[in-house]
């Protein structure tokens, strides 16, 4: 009986001391109440004590978190649809703000995140045309929306960490015009590319050509030089060795001629049997 009575005792001090403790993580932001009334809400990692029956403490997770939206049309500045799938990554910056705004519902946080994301994506495509969309850095874009969306989630005790766009497309009844122009557009570029490489194709052609006249030209020339001081220098040999031995540089000449007139047995040629011609055939008599 004694024993039981131990237990009991036990059991109802456990119970009184965990009703006025309670811990706080590393991971977790906590907030005290007085009969409903928030007395304090800046609590460290740790044991921290309260009043049975008077305090209650509510405690919130402190990480990061991620709202995952689901994709939206907004309007460019030239007034065509874009269809923007992102995500919102946001924490608690201050918990009794956070509290007091959205009653500490991460649903109810969600959406009121979703709906201030969106008016900022709104705002800034606004500014932009299609083809600035595509072509900007995205993290000038990224840059923009948590400045202009941090001031209003600030309201709400929520820290924006980071806005991402994962895909930007366009709809369907708007993408097969968008790829004509842009289509037209490359074949256009292609065009005066192809326009230029050709101009500057002839312009190589024609130099490369003037160039070749102009070598063969010069050879020419220098060949001719050439030519006419070897031909001057073989007259003079000739002259010279002509003098020194007349009478045989005719019977030279006239062998030669013999050679040339007489090549095959079927030559005939029809001249005066004393035709000077003939004349050392004459003399071989």
């Amino acid at each position: 009986m004694g024993q039981n009575k131990i237990l009991v005792a036990l059991a109802i001090l456990f119970f009184i001391v965990s009703s006025c403790v309670f811990t706080v993580s590393e991971t977790e932001r906590a907030i005290k109440f007085r009969l409903g009334e928030i007395i304090k809400y800046d609590f460290k990692p740790g044991l921290h004590f309260k009043m049975p029956f008077i305090n209650n403490v509510k405690k919130f997770d402190s990480r990061i978190l991620t709202m995952d939206s689901n994709p939206e049309r907004f309007l460019t500045s030239e007034k065509k649809n874009v269809i923007v799938d992102s995500f919102v990554k946001w924490k608690i910056a201050d918990v009794r703000t956070f509290y007091t705004a959205v009653a500490g519902d991460i649903r109810q946080a969600n959406l009121r995140l979703d709906q201030i994301i969106k008016d900022a994506y709104r705002s800034e495509f606004s500014k932009r045309t299609i083809k600035q969309l595509v072509s900007t850095d995205r993290n000038a874009i990224r840059t923009s929306l948590i400045k202009s969306s941090t001031p209003i989630a600030s309201k709400l005790g929520m820290e924006i960490v980071d806005v991402q766009v994962k895909r930007i497309d366009l709809p369907s009844e708007v993408s097969s015009s968008v790829y004509r122009r842009m289509e037209a557009e490359r074949e256009r570029v292609a065009r005066e590319f192809r326009s230029q490489g050709k101009e500057a194709a002839e312009r190589i052609r024609a130099n490369a050509d003037k160039q070749r006249e102009i070598i063969l030209a010069n050879a020419f020339r220098d060949a001719e030089k050439v030519r006419g001081a070897g031909d001057a220098v073989a007259a003079d040999i000739y002259a010279k060795a002509y003098g020194e031995d007349v009478e045989f540089f005719s019977f030279y000449r006239s062998m030669n001629a013999y050679k040339q007139t007489f090549r095959s047995s079927g030559d005939m040629l029809v001249v005066e049997p004393d035709s000077d011609f003939f004349r050392y055939f004459k003399k071989a008599k």
